[in-house]
């Protein structure tokens, strides 16, 4: 670990042992999962984390979700949650995130206050603050709080104390709701998100590092790795055939590669 996130962690380790109990909303991801890790291996501080398993979170995640908790120790509390019965969010405007958000922050705040604790902690990073991110005012509204950010440390440091720590995670790629996969303004549906799973695991079983399936309409545009590209051309009868049964017509492969959060840019 490199003497400048060495600090960071350091400073982190004082900042969470101040509290005696403490919950992660806890997504299974390289940020949550070492700040669950951390905190749970503080002596003097309790520490659960609560994950909220639902329509946007794809099998393959709920699973590596549960693995990467019994890899760090903490005790995880799963809560179903369906957030396409939230008022407003299946019409898939831009404040999509936040109205989702919100409603899982009241939820993981419920099921802390269950358990007798009152401080909220997630894995939100100094790296996402200059990001687009709806969900961030909803979290500071609910009271959630940011020790990463306090911390100043990035996802680059995330990386390199997960590394040095040796978790499994350290370099997972990022992952994000299904959702994020239609473009904002058409309707977003269980059926739409379970297609869209599926879709993915076609290019996951092709050993994909990183796949997003991004649905317009009748046609999957598909972004994955510039490195990987010679898979899916490998592949692409395989790939078009299971679409197809899927119900895309046409299916493409966007030459850009791979963009977090691409549907988001003008």
């Amino acid at each position: 670990m490199n003497s400048t996130a060495k600090e960071k962690y350091e400073f982190l380790k004082k900042i969470l042992s101040s509290k005696e109990k403490i919950a992660v909303a806890y997504s299974g991801g390289a940020d949550s999962a070492l700040l669950s890790a951390i905190a749970a291996s503080l002596p003097g501080t309790d520490a659960v984390g609560i994950f909220l398993n639902s329509p946007l979170v794809p099998e393959r995640e709920y699973e590596s979700a549960i693995k990467t908790a019994e890899e760090i120790g903490i005790l995880l509390i799963v809560v179903d949650f369906d957030p396409l019965f939230i008022d407003g969010f299946s019409k898939n405007q831009k404040k999509r995130c936040y109205l989702c958000k919100k409603e899982m922050m009241k939820i993981i705040k419920g099921t802390a206050e269950q358990n007798g604790i009152s401080d909220i902690a997630d894995g939100l990073n100094a790296s996402d603050i200059s990001e687009f991110r709806p969900g961030i005012p909803a979290c500071e509204e609910e009271g959630v709080w940011h020790p990463f950010v306090d911390a100043d440390i990035t996802k680059k440091d995330i990386r390199e104390i997960s590394r040095s720590l040796g978790f499994s995670f350290a370099d997972k790629p990022s992952s994000a709701c299904l959702a994020s996969r239609i473009p904002y303004g058409d309707l977003i549906t269980a059926e739409k998100l379970k297609i869209i799973e599926s879709a993915e695991e076609v290019l996951f079983s092709l050993c994909l590092s990183t796949v997003r399936v991004r649905a317009h309409g009748d046609i999957a545009r598909i972004e994955t790795s510039i490195d990987d590209f010679e898979k899916i051309l490998k592949n692409r009868e395989l790939i078009a055939g299971e679409f197809k049964k899927l119900g895309f017509s046409y299916i493409c492969l966007d030459v850009e590669g791979f963009r977090s959060g691409s549907l988001d840019r003008p």
